[in-house]
């Protein structure tokens, strides 16, 4: 599940665009001729090919150590485990709610005096407005600062919306795995 957005394909889009231009003219510039700019367009493409291939093996990697797939292969009450872990390696203390009754949160985090109730989603698809709408009562109902909800994947802008405007901070599958990422590397350097 690799997530660029349309943003972030534009981008990249615009520049492998533009450093083919920049080939063409420094072919047609240095060797004043058609053949001179197709060697240089060759050349420009086989870079290109060569950039991303190595992007492609550097985000493969990442996915590799930070764990995702995994973590995409958990049930729900492993994904709320394993985010209580991953929050008490940050230091803080954990609480999980009953499984019904609860009041929106599936994980209550506490550290110094902040409060802070989560809801986990690891779900296949974009997580919509119905998960920030879950978690907002129990802001109040636990006394919380704030509430999260965080996931394995992507959220819709609904969703995105209705949390901003309601002190919803939205953990998604790109912080997930730099959070991961960050608690493997901190318990790898640990000696036991």
């Amino acid at each position: 599940m690799r997530n660029r957005t349309k943003k972030d394909q534009k981008i990249v889009d615009e520049l492998t665009g533009f450093l083919i231009i920049v080939a063409a003219l420094i072919g047609w510039y240095t060797t004043k001729s058609f053949i001179g700019v197709g060697v240089a367009i060759g050349v420009g493409v086989v870079v290109i090919i060569i950039i991303m291939g190595w992007r492609t093996a550097s985000f493969e990697k990442r996915m590799r150590e930070s764990g995702i797939a995994e973590i995409d292969q958990m049930t729900g009450r492993q994904f709320e485990d394993y985010l209580g872990t991953l929050f008490q390696y940050q230091g803080y203390k954990v609480t999980y709610t009953p499984s019904t009754g609860d009041f929106g949160a599936d994980l209550i985090l506490n550290k110094g005096k902040e409060t802070i109730v989560v809801q986990a989603k690891r779900y296949k698809k974009a997580v919509g407005v119905k998960a920030v709408q879950e978690v907002i009562p129990s802001i109040n109902m636990y006394n919380a600062g704030v509430a999260w909800v965080i996931t394995n994947s992507t959220y819709t802008t609904q969703a995105l919306t209705l949390a901003k405007k309601n002190r919803v901070r939205m953990i998604d599958r790109k912080e997930l795995i730099q959070m991961n990422l960050e608690m493997k590397n901190t318990t790898k350097n640990v000696k036991p």
